[in-house]
């Protein structure tokens, strides 16, 4: 027979192990709010930066998820392939939308998107995350002209000049102007797109802004 203090030992190293992260369900989306998505996002961020991300059985997810999907936030970031926002927000099958374009810039395609977010599928926040060092960002700041690139790099612009003269050796100017390109791309969703204004008047979706330092892993979102 176990003694009890074998039993206890048991019991605490049961009691010790993770429980497996769950994934969405249209309640839990229901009941969230645009605070408590921004939240759960700092959250995640901060079990990244800790290297203690939730517990997750990929194959029961897919599973889980198959039948409909509940995601409570949309995320706009940039194809950066050290910015993945699902892994560095420590976000599951289900809990996100991810749009990812180069210098996180707003187009037809990405307004679209977000308003099916907001309209069909019921998100509760839109976040506009860039990051540190952005290539999109010194592509702006050098007049890069090669290709579609061009157009692109084009939508950076307004942040460019909005920082005033600097150069893209300077890397805190970089940043600076990454900072303000965040700022530029929540203006252009909440001017050009009625569909998700009227959903962030009401108060019912949020809207942050937010810099990934691809240094630290650290996400800092500040509010619309």
């Amino acid at each position: 027979m176990l003694r009890r203090t074998q039993i206890l030992a048991l019991v605490f190293a049961v009691a010790a192990v993770p429980a497996l992260a769950q994934v969405q369900t249209k309640e839990s989306q229901a009941a969230l709010t645009p605070a408590k998505t921004l939240d759960l996002l700092k959250q995640g961020n901060a079990r990244f930066v800790a290297g203690k991300p939730k517990k997750r059985d990929s194959a029961a997810d897919v599973k889980a998820t198959a039948s409909g999907q509940y995601p409570y936030v949309a995320i706009v970031s940039c194809m950066d392939s050290r910015a993945p926002m699902e892994i560095v927000l420590d976000q599951g099958l289900g809990d996100m939308f991810g749009l990812r374009v180069a210098g996180n810039v707003i187009d037809t395609d990405i307004l679209g998107s977000l308003e099916y977010a907001v309209k069909v599928v019921g998100v509760r926040l839109i976040a506009v995350v860039g990051h540190t060092q952005c290539g999109a960002v010194k592509g702006a700041i050098d007049g890069a002209d090669f290709g579609s690139l061009t157009a692109l790099l084009k939508n950076i612009a307004p942040a460019v000049s909005a920082s005033g003269p600097g150069t893209s050796k300077d890397n805190a100017y970089v940043d600076k102007v990454a900072e303000q390109n965040v700022r530029h791309s929540m203006r252009e969703i909440r001017e050009k797109s009625a569909i998700v204004r009227q959903a962030l008047d009401s108060g019912k979706v949020g809207l942050v802004g937010g810099m990934y330092d691809i240094e630290t892993g650290k996400v800092t979102f500040s509010a619309d």
